[in-house]
């Protein structure tokens, strides 16, 4: 499907009145701390980055989303931009591509990142059709980004100091590069801070349009209570406007940014993140069995396809069932599983081949599957018996405990659901 990307709010200002978007908020951990960020939930009075009136599931925000388009028409982006960084929540991050990609095909996918985890994931972003990224850069010597940041997180590594503000920089930097390679559009947000970097903005803007960023965006500085910056004065126009000149000859300038909430909605100049918080919360306290459109079937792991007497990690493949629409069921595929061996990324992807499932039943389950399946709105049953039986529960609502038996409580015990085979 082609797509009009011009009808992106935040790039062409001139569709800023016409054309929406879209924040969901899936993305709560972040891997750097800065000195202005407090990353506060549920304060629906206050429009900065950080905060949301709640967080979403990948399939919760799938289903806000049909919510959304419902009640705003005008949406023409779906965005990521936290509350935390989508790549400190990349597997959210893609699953709710992932869901948005089959859904609502017609949208702009854009995402916000520090840049810091953003690289293993530039060839699958463009798989997905992300056309926009945004990452936010403030400084480009880690002298000056020292003072901007109180440390950053590379896997189990912290770093903080000079140390950490290197890391980051080369992180956004080759993030820049590598986004360009691929085709994409490339905003790089700069945070004006009195006394700390407003003097180094402009250097900002020359790496950054040497690197083929497309747009740059001055936001001010916005004090934030319990944070290092709390008590520095918000730059107002006298500063930001010259800054504005200056970059403005080397790389294009935003200038109607209204530093979006995780969980904005709506027109720039008319956001509904208000209006839409009761639908937010909502959607973010579904079980998977509600979202029953998009899921119609339910994986079975089995020796023969006939009983579920099979242990999750030892399946090389599942059985795929389905309503027959004469009040039985029907097996419609067998799907083969990922490789054994991955450890917990082995439970990602098996939620991502299974994202038509609203449910998978096993002999045995591990807490980590069960955990990573669940967060994709895939409920993992442990069960025994006739296959049968247990999808005439499974489709009328009914309990799933009486389908439980002797192997269930045996497969809680040994199993460890490292994705290495079974324990």
């Amino acid at each position: 499907m082609t797509k009009d990307t011009t009808k992106h709010p935040c790039f062409n200002k001139e569709t800023a009145g016409s054309c929406g978007r879209v924040h969901l908020p899936v993305a709560p951990k972040c891997n750097i701390q800065c000195n202005y960020c407090n990353r506060k939930y549920d304060c629906v009075n206050e429009s900065r980055p950080g905060v949301t009136s709640g967080v979403l599931k990948p399939f919760q925000a799938a289903e806000y989303m049909d919510a959304v388009l419902e009640k705003e028409p005008r949406i023409t982006v779906a965005g990521i931009a936290g509350p935390g960084d989508p790549f400190a929540n990349a597997e959210e991050t893609l699953e709710t591509m992932r869901l948005l990609n089959k859904k609502h095909p017609h949208l702009i996918f854009c995402l916000s990142s520090n840049g810091m985890g953003i690289l293993p994931y530039l060839d699958e972003l463009k798989e997905l059709e992300v056309s926009h990224v945004t990452i936010t850069i403030s400084a480009v010597d880690p002298a000056i980004g020292a003072k901007i940041y109180s440390w950053v997180k590379d896997g189990n590594v912290v770093y903080r100091g000079e140390k950490g503000a290197k890391v980051l920089l080369e992180r956004q930097l080759a993030a820049i590069k590598g986004l360009k390679e691929r085709g994409i559009t490339v905003k790089v947000n700069s945070i004006v801070i009195p006394g700390v970097n407003d003097h180094h903005i402009p250097e900002v803007a020359r790496v950054a349009a040497e690197l083929g960023a497309d747009i740059q965006n001055m936001i001010p500085l916005k004090p934030t209570e319990n944070t290092k910056f709390a008590d520095l004065p918000e730059p107002g126009h006298e500063m930001i406007n010259p800054l504005r000149k200056e970059a403005g000859k080397v790389i294009e300038q935003m200038t109607h940014c209204r530093r979006c909430r995780a969980d904005a909605v709506g027109l720039l100049g008319e956001d509904k993140s208000v209006a839409l918080c009761g639908t937010l919360k909502a959607c973010s306290e579904l079980n998977p069995i509600d979202v029953k459109g998009p899921r119609p079937y339910v994986a079975v792991s089995s020796r023969e396809g006939m009983l579920v007497n099979q242990h999750l990690g030892e399946s090389k493949e599942f059985y795929i069932w389905a309503e027959d629409g004469e009040g039985g069921f029907k097996m419609v595929e067998k799907r083969p599983a990922p490789k054994a061996g991955c450890g917990p990324q082995r439970w990602a992807d098996l939620a991502a081949t299974l994202s038509d499932c609203r449910a998978v039943l096993a002999a045995a389950i591990g807490e980590t599957p069960q955990e990573k399946l669940a967060e994709n709105g895939i409920v993992p049953h442990i069960v025994g018996g006739f296959i049968e039986d247990a999808l005439a529960t499974i489709y009328s609502g009914g309990n799933m405990d009486i389908h439980k038996g002797r192997r269930g409580s045996i497969a809680d015990a040994c199993c460890t659901g490292t994705g290495t085979k079974c324990g």
